[in-house]
């Protein structure tokens, strides 16, 4: 919602609902109006945005069932939930699109892969476009089963790398750093690397093998992840998380 208002939406054309107190009063310091009711929420609304949990988007629905005039715009973040589901419970035929963002957006620096179902029109795709690039990069899958995979890739995969900078902190301290150097040498060399990484050009293999001298140091590390497969280990790592994204659409889209 921040990054909505950032990029010029007005804040009276934005109307947010949570059952919580707490949030609302969150939300309408932002400026937007707020309401308990979703179907209240809704009214008049060109797009939806569902911003729940998987495990409630069944009931969520259902409740706005009688809200829905199938002209709105359904945008779900919910991870798991296929389309078809929500459209069941909708009850009409309408436009669905899926999208999985990361928590970088929170820093308006996100992905989001979406998925369009077949009833999107070409200006409600536009709109689901311009609503997720107010929180960073988008880009569109053509197949809704992609989005497993974009779990395992992107969605998780902040993780991933707070994993990794965990590991070097703690091996900076090990090796005699203090933590807040340890701590500040490893994130400003990941920040780093990734914009060299997003601006040179070069894949990131290539960019691996630039700063691995023969016989250095970098080489002497690098032999040691391959000595124990953490290549291997990352991949399968990937292939698990896609996997229970794939259990996860089978369990929430169930009635």
């Amino acid at each position: 919602m921040g990054g909505l208002l950032q990029h010029g939406v007005p804040p009276a054309s934005v109307v947010a609902a949570d059952p919580d107190a707490l949030q609302r009063s969150n939300m309408a310091a932002l400026g937007v109006a707020t309401t308990a009711s979703n179907a209240a929420a809704i009214d008049g609304a060109a797009t939806v945005v569902l911003a729940v949990k998987p495990q409630a988007m069944r009931a969520v629905v259902l409740d706005l069932r009688p809200a829905l005039d199938g002209k709105q715009l359904l945008i779900s973040i919910a991870a798991g939930v296929p389309s078809k589901a929500i459209e069941r419970w909708s009850g009409l035929r309408v436009g669905i699109v899926r999208c999985m963002p990361n928590t970088p957006a929170l820093y308006g620096a996100g992905v989001t892969a979406l998925f369009a179902n077949d009833s999107v029109t070409p200006q409600q795709r536009a709109n689901a476009e311009s609503t997720l690039a107010a929180v960073g990069h988008v880009i569109w899958v053509t197949e809704e089963t992609a989005l497993d995979a974009v779990t395992a890739v992107s969605g998780s995969g902040p993780a991933y790398f707070f994993y990794l900078m965990e590991a070097m902190i703690a091996a900076g301290v090990e090796l005699g750093l203090d933590e807040a150097t340890a701590r500040t040498l490893t994130l400003r060399t990941a920040s780093g690397a990734a914009l060299m990484a997003t601006q040179s050009g070069l894949a990131p293999a290539q960019l691996r093998r630039n700063v691995t001298s023969p016989g250095g140091t970098t080489e002497s590390a690098i032999a040691v992840l391959d000595a124990n497969h953490c290549r291997t280990a990352l991949i399968e790592a990937l292939r698990q998380a896609a996997n229970r994204s794939v259990e996860l659409a089978i369990e929430f889209g169930a009635d």
